[in-house]
């Protein structure tokens, strides 16, 4: 058994608590959380199983990683404290552990990402032996495996077109959906997620990496951005009050060029309420869906729903990204210590784990 710990427990935490538990191969020896009043309590509250699991969370993060784990899910946002949380990847890694996050955008492809990112890892990595997988649902598996596996399915492939069609307020972010993304908001404000060059820090080293594994060679990045308001005021079940006039919708494209054709793109549509932008592309039920466009011979197109926590969509998004991450630690326990990417990571069935809900129902 990999002895694992789960380095937060917030959205993504509560679902990597659920997915460690039940990995046959992983022991859940550690929950590291940085709120004191979640101190104390069980794993198995923290992550929602509906049973206790006799392990109790602290913030003791030397302790933790001076007991020697063999690897880390870090769970902690990087999405506001990115110099933060590559400081606490580098400890646990280290320390001598696999550590999988979905919390460093720029190293999902790590062949492209800035020196000041990259080097202390591989330094971290030289210093004690561990590794460190990057990866998330969007950027992560939605633009990364899944295109990749569906255009080996075509004879001649145009273009690739990822879409995530989105309503926000399922999203239990509030600070990131009205902060970051700038639902809610004045139209003249400008939100640090769609800022100019962001979208590409984000999602650009996903198109390297697409491109990388079909043989193509870009020519640059752009992006397309396009904002939409509320025509009246809309109230959300988890997030309060949108005013009429202030952000509602958003649509952005980052296209990887070659040849100067846009040849394969992330398009996000994202709303915080499905009056907003009618006329824009919508998922199938109004709630969420990740899709995959292949433009060629054939056209192939495939969408993906995701739910968990209540059939919540949002949700369900994070725990596919948490099980991505999950579901390769014993792979890169087994493999040399290194820096890796999604064209190293192999997505592997989940062996050992069919009925594994019926096991759980049934643990004393």
């Amino acid at each position: 058994m990999i002895s694992t710990v789960v380095w937060g427990t917030g959205n993504v935490g509560r679902a990597a608590i659920r997915a460690v538990d039940a990995h046959p191969a992983l022991k859940l020896t550690a929950v590291l959380v940085h709120d004191p009043g979640k101190v104390g309590r069980d794993a198995g509250e923290l992550g929602d199983i509906g049973i206790e699991l006799g392990l109790t969370a602290t913030d003791d993060m030397e302790a933790v990683l001076a007991a020697g784990p063999r690897a880390v899910v870090y769970a902690a946002s990087g999405d506001i404290r990115p110099d933060e949380a590559l400081a606490d990847v580098c400890r646990a890694i280290r320390a001598g552990a696999v550590v999988v996050t979905p919390a460093l955008y720029a190293l999902y492809d790590h062949r492209s990402a800035p020196s000041e990112l990259r080097d202390p890892v591989l330094a971290a990595i030289a210093d004690g032996g561990g590794s460190l997988f990057v990866s998330g649902v969007d950027p992560g598996w939605a633009n990364d495996v899944l295109p990749l596996l569906v255009s080996g399915l075509g004879s001649t492939v145009d273009a690739i077109r990822c879409q995530e069609i989105f309503d926000y307020s399922t999203y239990d972010q509030p600070e990131s959906v009205r902060y970051l993304v700038g639902m809610g908001q004045p139209m003249d404000y400008e939100p640090l997620m769609l800022a100019p060059t962001v979208p590409t820090m984000v999602w650009g080293g996903q198109l390297r990496l697409m491109a990388r594994a079909l043989g193509a060679e870009l020519d640059e990045i752009r992006e397309s951005l396009e904002r939409r308001a509320l025509d009246a005021t809309v109230r959300t079940r988890t997030m309060g009050e949108f005013a009429a006039g202030t952000q509602g919708a958003v649509r952005f494209e980052v296209q990887g060029i070659v040849d100067g054709v846009p040849r394969i793109v992330v398009e996000h549509i994202t709303r915080i309420h499905p009056s907003c932008a009618p006329d824009w592309p919508a998922p199938p039920d109004g709630s969420g869906v990740h899709r995959v466009i292949i433009e060629g011979r054939p056209r192939i197109e495939v969408s993906v729903e995701a739910a968990d926590e209540g059939e919540n969509r949002s949700a369900g998004g994070n725990a596919t990204a948490v099980g991505r991450l999950v579901n390769a630690v014993d792979w890169l326990a087994d493999a040399e210590p290194g820096l890796y990417d999604a064209l190293d990571v192999p997505l592997r069935p989940a062996a050992g784990k069919l009925g594994g809900s019926d096991l759980k129902r049934s643990r004393p």
